[in-house]
This record gives structure tokens, C-alpha cells and sequence, in this order.
């Protein structure tokens, strides 16, 4: 089910990903650990503009708790469709 929920992802504009903001705050976050943490140089001053959102959120889905995934799909302003083993998009 997360490989057809992968591939819906890739359809959804990120405008309509509602957690949008969420995934921004915990990208700068990550940097903010691996700056402070890990001192790495190579993302300082890396802003969060120039990190995929889309990869991000398709990360979430394959590694992410179940409590991201859940947060990230309830968040979806779109509407999903399950039939027949597959899931599609609900055009509005």
C-alpha cells in the first residue's frame, strides 16, 4: 500500500499537502542537529527552500513512524480512493 501511496504523491500539488509547514519546520531542525550536533559544514546556511518537499514526505511514508505517516495522510487535502488494490486520486 505505500507504493501505490508513493505513487499518488507524486500527482498532489504541495499546496495541497497541508503538513507542509510541519515538514519545513523538521527539515530546519535536522540541520539544526546536524550543525550543531554533528558539525557539519556542508548545510550550514542550506535553506529549507532548497530542500525537496516531495522527498521528504515520500521519505516519511517508507521510513517514518506510524504516527508521521498517519499525521502526513491525515493532513492530505485531497481525497483518496481505495478499490481493487489500488489507490487513486479523487479529482474535485
Amino acid at each position: 500500500m505505500i507504493e501505490e501511496l508513493l505513487k499518488i504523491l507524486n500527482q498532489i500539488d504541495l499546496s495541497e499537502l497541508g503538513t507542509r509547514q510541519k515538514l519545513e519546520e523538521e527539515i530546519n531542525r535536522f540541520h539544526k542537529f546536524q550543525n550543531t550536533v554533528l558539525k557539519s559544514k556542508d548545510s550550514a546556511g542550506q535553506k529549507t527552500s532548497h530542500i525537496d518537499i516531495r522527498t521528504y514526505a515520500k521519505y516519511l511514508l517508507k521510513e517514518g513512524s506510524i504516527t508521521e505517516k498517519r499525521e502526513l495522510l491525515a493532513n492530505l487535502k485531497s481525497k483518496l480512493v481505495y478499490k481493487d488494490k489500488t489507490i487513486t486520486l479523487l479529482q474535485q
